[in-house]
């Protein structure tokens, strides 16, 4: 019933305004009670002298008992609302106009008495009602028969029981109805203009649970609008940010911000399944390959034996041996770029002359080179900045890119290790005179895998390159490759220099 947070808030304003108007009728009741009370008993303060001196009940300074009898039984029959009493110096009831049934005490207190008769405009003060045994009510007193000689107290009570017994049918009757209606008309009023008002704030509210259902819908892919205004000057080249006016503003925006990333997560883990399940596809095809190779020839050598030379024997094993490298080669590409990518294998940067590094690894695989009728040279600028970067992981790139530069240039040819600056990194390029690289196989040349559908292309070399790649990225470099115009791919990277204010 209160799943909605409109329904549990018009719940809890109902039952905020029906305590609030409880207890306003109640306080409006008490209040009107105790003015009531105040009125009368400042209307009929004089009552009690007036009564003394209108019906003379005082003669030759005693008090007239015939009159004061006469006097309790005329407004018992004209004013039965207020009740007469006589009292003795000390509280005492000495006589009334009351029913004599319903007098329950036999003195009053003189304490509100002298109070009143001290300052008369301090109302209301109540007194003892002699019919009960702590019941008060407001009164009108005066001394008899006089003020210098008194006697006794002339004590009226201003609600008799009469007044008592009017009061609680008229309460009953109309009073309460009025109330009743009173409090009805207030909750129906202040129950509308609430829920109104509720409906308004709670409007940004139940949009924006809309688009959370909807975004949860579709499977958390789908990029959610920007439904937010937002702020900044459209013609400026700078990046408008959302206008935030209060918390529902701030809860739209983060969610906005949340479902996109979410959306970029899971594009990114589709897009990572898919390379996943065709790298799974393309390894265990570069698996196979060398594997059946190895336990075609293996085969072979063990059902032919007897009836091979020597020779070929020898020849059997040295492919089973080449392609058993070639897996093992394989497989520990596979490692590194899988340590790579985890970052489990992170780069330790340290300064170092890049020069001198490059002209090691040259005169490295200077020989194999030769060995392929190959033309190895190192040219360009020794003098540049100092580099920063991990030296073994530099090493492995410039490793990978001469060899790659070696196995797919012809006899003959020559590769050229060129270094330059660009801007303030130090620069490396290795540039060939192979076939080159398909100009629809570029962008895919650093993809793990990657095969050129050109049958005369140079195509992909295994890991190697994304290898170099990842290692360039963690190292805060990067890595470029192009087509020369004469002929063949030239291989950039460029390297960080060491920082300015490195830490100490």
């Amino acid at each position: 019933m209160l799943k909605t947070l409109y329904t549990r808030l018009a719940f809890g304003l109902f039952l905020l305004l029906l305590v609030v108007g409880l207890l306003y009728s109640f306080i409006s009741l008490y209040s009107l009670r105790e003015y009531s009370a105040s009125v009368s008993q400042a209307l009929h303060q004089n009552l009690a002298k007036n009564l003394v001196s209108d019906r003379h009940l005082v003669h030759d300074g005693q008090l007239d008992s015939s009159a004061l009898e006469e006097l309790f039984t005329l407004y018992m029959a004209i004013n039965p609302s207020i009740e007469i009493y006589l009292l003795g110096l000390d509280g005492t009831i000495l006589s009334y106009s009351a029913n004599p049934a319903n007098i329950k005490r036999n003195r009053v207190s003189l304490a509100p008495i002298r109070r009143l008769m001290e300052d008369m405009s301090l109302y209301p003060i109540l007194g003892d009602d002699p019919r009960s045994h702590d019941r008060q009510k407001v009164f009108s007193v005066t001394p008899v028969p006089t003020a210098d000689n008194p006697e006794g107290y002339l004590y009226v009570v201003l609600r008799g029981e009469e007044y008592d017994t009017a009061e609680t049918i008229a309460r009953g009757a109309k009073v309460l109805e009025m109330s009743a209606w009173a409090l009805l008309v207030s909750l129906a009023v202040a129950m509308v203009a609430g829920l109104t008002i509720f409906r308004l704030l709670t409007r940004r509210l139940r949009s924006l649970t809309r688009r959370v259902e909807a975004f949860e819908n579709s499977d958390m892919s789908q990029r959610p609008p920007n439904a937010w205004p937002n702020r900044g000057n459209s013609n400026s080249g700078q990046n408008k940010r959302p206008v935030i006016h209060d918390e529902i503003d701030y809860l739209g925006i983060t969610f906005d911000d949340m479902a996109r990333r979410i959306a970029s997560q899971i594009e990114q883990l589709t897009e990572k399944d898919t390379q996943r399940r065709r790298l799974i596809a393309q390894v265990s095809h570069d698996l196979r390959t060398p594997l059946a190779s190895m336990q075609g020839y293996i085969e072979s050598l063990k059902l032919r034996r007897d009836r091979l030379s020597p020779q070929e024997q020898d020849r059997f094993l040295d492919i089973a041996l080449k392609e058993g490298r070639r897996l093992s080669r394989l497989v520990d590409e596979l490692f590194e770029l899988a340590a790579l990518e985890a970052r489990e294998k992170q780069p330790v940067p340290e300064p170092f002359p890049l020069a001198e590094l490059v002209h090691d690894v040259v005169q490295k695989h200077h020989q194999t080179a030769q060995d392929n009728q190959l033309t190895l040279t190192l040219s360009g600028n020794p003098a540049l900045p100092t580099a920063y970067a991990d030296l073994a992981m530099t090493e492995r790139v410039l490793d990978n890119l001469i060899s790659n530069a070696i196995a797919y240039s012809t006899a003959g040819g020559r590769i050229d290790v060129v270094l330059s600056q660009t801007g303030s990194k130090p620069q490396v390029c290795i540039q060939d005179t192979g076939p080159g690289i398909a100009e629809q196989d570029l962008p895919h040349i650093f993809d793990p895998f990657y095969r050129s559908e050109a049958s005369d292309s140079a195509g992909h070399a295994g890991l190697g390159l994304a290898i170099a790649r990842r290692i360039m990225t963690l190292q805060g470099g990067d890595i470029g490759v192009e087509n020369l115009a004469s002929g063949g791919a030239s291989f950039c990277i460029r390297l960080p220099t060491l920082p300015s204010h490195p830490t100490l």
